[in-house]
Parts: structure tokens; C-alpha cells; sequence
């Protein structure tokens, strides 16, 4: 009896051990994959596509894309909305195939890698190459959208119910870290840019470069520490190869079997979108309606990346005691009001804009984590990429109706002011959906256990 004992406790102890590895090295893909959407997304894509695009604009501000007229200060809002078109029809497919195969590393490599090298291939963009940007910006955030799919869909695999609060906000901090570290290091290249005798626009395309980069590089990590599982029959079944639309219909019409799920996916679709969009056109926002240079527009973003880390975490930790959907409709109404101020952020003054980064650092980062582990809840078993493929239709830079909106209302208005405003209707709209969910009933009808407290 003794012998068993011990051997169980060894075998524990290895387990443990095992999982805790598995899970360092999930984290590591938010460690590479961050930078894209910090460095690329958040600084310098936005206003350096922008002034691309205006270089290629008529006498009117106007460029033409396949003879579509668009305001040059537009194109990249929509750029982003068409690739999550694009995504769309990828991401189902994807998940279904992993789920159906439990082959999710390969095609997390394949998706990663395309990405990290559409991003690398940024160094090209120059002149009035503005179809090259759009054309980069569309391949790589589709292959971002892929692969977090991919890489969300092990987090139910690799943590226990107890843990994915804890696991999933270390991810997202993990991810923040890489992005400050290498934002300081593109804030001094991007600020000394002639000590290094590089000019202000090669030098901003070394920063997206690299950035394709390191997406690369640290991408090797959690592909050797994560471990493929056997497919666990799904219920409701499967369908063979279709089309990505289809398989996002028929991913959606399994949802209907668990309505209280395909609720919460409805929130956060709305209340992310808002998120994504912030984050996106935030630097287009600073650079064209409150005139700040691209150094201030560095700090500002360097300042959110800091304070996500501790956002994230700390957040964490009030989901212990609270539980992950009070703490997530806390920090909607945090977003209200900090979006809300940022319509009236005076031209010319760096010191407003940092503040409505600090107030968006301290929310952003446990806003996302907690949301990725509380959906991990509702999702039934063997159907974990397929599910987080529609999940990430707003996550990730990957949000269409925000930038769409945000475009649209500058196309309209000519105002950035606007724009962003129009951005706190996300924001309200998905706490009221969100508070409308009964997540523990949800959790039950997934099939899954109930945690302490959610």
C-alpha cells in the first residue's frame, strides 16, 4: 500500500510537472505573437500606412483601390475590417480541421508563419505603396486570426478549470512584456534614427521588419513544449471538407445546442470589438486629430503595455475573489468612461493622452485574459478550436465592425473626435448583453465543471 502510495504521488508530481512545462510554453506565444499586434498594429502601421496612402491620394485626399474611392485617412480602418473578411472564411476551416485531426501544431505553425512573414516583408513598404501595405496588413492579420485560434483552443487542454483564470492572464502579461521590451528598443531606433544614419521611414520599416521577426523566432518554443491530444469525439458530429463560410454556419448551428455559450460569444464579439478598435486606431487617433509626434505616440502605447502586465495579473487576482464576470463588467465600465474623456483630449498636449493610456493599460490586459478563460468554460469538449475560431473573430486586431465604424465615421464627418466616441456604444451595449448571461447554467449545459467561483 505504501508503494502504491508513493508511485501515485510520483506519478502526480510528474504530471504536475508536465503540465506546468506545457504551459510555460503556451505562454510563449503570446510572447511572440504581441509584438505584431504592438508594435505593427498599435504604433506604427496605422499612421505610417496612412501617410503612405496619402502619398498615393488625388488632389481630393482620395486613393483609389480597384476604383473605389476612400479617404486616404480611412484606408487602414478598412484595411483591417477586410481582413477579418478574409479571416472569416479561414479561421472555421482551421479549427475544424484541428479539432477533427488533433493535429493543431502543424497548422498553428503554418498560420504563425505566414504571418511572421508577411509582417517581415513590411520592410518593403515605401513610396506610395499603399496595395502593398493593405496586401501585408490582410495576410497578416488573418494568419494572427489562425493561429490564436489554433493557440486558445489548448488552454482547456493544458489547465484545469481552477487554473485558466491564473493560466490565461499570464499569457496575456507574457504578451505584454515582449511588447514593451521591444517597443523601448523601436522607441530608440525610431528617436535616433539618424545616429544610426537611417532615415525616419527606414527606420520605422526595421521596426515592423522585426517584428516578423521575433513572431518567428519565439514561435519554436511553444511548438516544441505543447503536446498533440487524441480527438475527443465531439458531440453533434462533424462535417467533411466545406466551404469557410459553411463551416462558420455550421459551427454557429452547433452553438444553438448551447445557447447560454453562443450569448457570451455575442457579448464579447461586441464589448472586444470596441477593445480592438481602440487599440488599433488609437496611434491614428493621436498623429491626425491631437497632432502628437510618433515618439509620443511610443511613450503613450510603451505606458499601456507596462500597465496591461500589471492590469492583467491584478485583475486576475480580483477574479479569484469576485469571479471573472463581475470583474469583466467592472472594467466595461471603466472603457465607458475612459473612452468617453478621450473625446475631449486637447490638441498638442502629450501629458491627456498619457493618461487615457494609463487608464486603458489598467483595464485592457485582464479585460482579454479573463474573457479567453471564462469562454474556455462554455466550450464542450472536442470542439475547443472549432469554437475559439469564432471567438476570435473579435480578438487580436481581428474586429471589423469597430474599424468599420470608426471609418465610416470620419468618412462622414471628417473628425477623429467622432470616431472615437462613436466607440463607447460597444463598450455599453456589451455589458448589457454580458450581464444578461447566467455563466454557471452555461458551464453546466457545456458539459464542463463549475469552478468556486466565475
Amino acid at each position: 500500500m505504501g508503494t502504491d502510495t508513493a508511485q501515485g504521488t510520483a506519478a502526480g508530481a510528474t504530471a504536475l510537472a508536465d503540465r506546468k512545462r506545457e504551459q510555460r510554453g503556451w505562454y510563449f506565444y503570446d510572447w511572440a505573437c504581441s509584438v505584431y499586434s504592438t508594435s505593427v498594429l498599435t504604433v506604427f502601421l496605422g499612421p505610417y500606412l496612412t501617410s503612405v496612402a496619402k502619398a498615393a491620394a488625388d488632389a481630393d485626399g482620395y486613393v483609389h483601390p480597384l476604383g473605389i474611392p476612400v479617404r486616404a485617412g480611412s484606408f487602414f480602418a478598412y484595411t483591417v475590417s477586410l481582413s477579418v473578411i478574409v479571416a472569416i472564411f479561414l479561421m472555421p476551416l482551421a479549427g475544424a480541421a484541428a479539432d477533427r485531426s488533433g493535429r493543431k501544431k502543424p497548422l498553428l505553425a503554418l498560420s504563425a508563419y505566414i504571418g511572421a512573414a508577411a509582417t517581415t516583408a513590411m520592410f518593403f513598404l515605401n513610396g506610395d505603396r499603399y496595395l502593398l501595405g493593405g496586401l501585408l496588413l490582410v495576410v497578416a492579420n488573418a494568419a494572427l486570426a489562425v493561429s490564436m485560434a489554433l493557440y486558445n483552443s489548448f488552454l482547456p487542454q493544458i489547465a484545469p478549470p481552477e487554473e485558466r483564470d491564473a493560466v490565461s492572464s499570464r499569457g496575456w502579461a507574457f504578451g505584454y512584456a515582449a511588447g514593451s521590451l521591444v517597443l523601448v528598443v523601436n522607441l530608440v531606433l525610431y528617436l535616433a534614427h539618424d545616429s544610426f544614419g537611417l532615415t525616419e521611414s527606414a527606420a520605422v520599416r526595421i521596426c515592423l521588419a522585426s517584428a516578423g521577426l521575433w513572431w518567428g523566432a519565439f514561435t519554436l518554443i511553444p511548438l516544441r513544449r505543447l503536446r498533440e491530444r487524441r480527438p475527443v469525439p465531439a458531440q453533434g458530429g462533424g462535417t467533411g471538407t466545406t466551404t469557410g463560410v459553411r463551416q462558420l454556419l455550421a459551427t454557429l448551428k452547433d452553438m444553438r445546442r448551447h445557447p447560454l455559450t453562443l450569448s457570451f460569444l455575442l457579448a464579447y464579439l461586441v464589448y472586444n470589438d470596441g477593445v480592438q478598435t481602440v487599440i488599433s486606431q488609437a496611434s491614428v487617433y493621436g498623429s491626425e486629430e491631437l497632432g502628437l509626434d510618433q515618439s509620443a505616440l511610443i511613450t503613450a502605447v510603451l505606458l499601456v503595455q507596462v500597465l496591461a502586465v500589471a492590469g492583467a495579473l491584478g485583475m486576475g487576482r480580483l477574479a479569484r475573489a469576485y469571479g471573472a464576470k463581475r470583474t469583466i463588467l467592472g472594467s466595461l465600465v471603466a472603457w465607458t468612461v475612459t473612452i468617453g474623456a478621450g473625446y475631449f483630449l486637447p490638441k498638442d498636449s502629450p501629458v491627456w493622452f498619457y493618461a487615457l493610456a494609463v487608464g486603458i493599460g489598467l483595464v485592457l490586459g485582464g479585460t482579454q485574459a479573463l474573457s479567453r478563460s471564462l469562454f474556455s468554460h462554455l466550450v464542450p469538449a472536442g470542439k475547443e478550436a472549432e469554437y475559439f475560431s469564432a471567438y476570435e473573430m473579435s480578438d487580436r486586431g481581428m474586429s471589423w465592425v469597430g474599424p468599420l465604424v470608426f471609418g465610416l465615421a470620419f468618412q462622414l464627418t471628417g473628425s477623429y473626435r467622432y470616431a472615437i466616441v462613436s466607440l463607447v456604444a460597444f463598450f455599453v451595449i456589451g455589458f448589457v448583453l454580458l450581464a444578461r448571461v447566467p455563466v454557471r447554467q452555461a458551464i453546466r449545459d457545456a458539459g464542463n465543471p463549475v469552478p468556486t467561483r466565475i
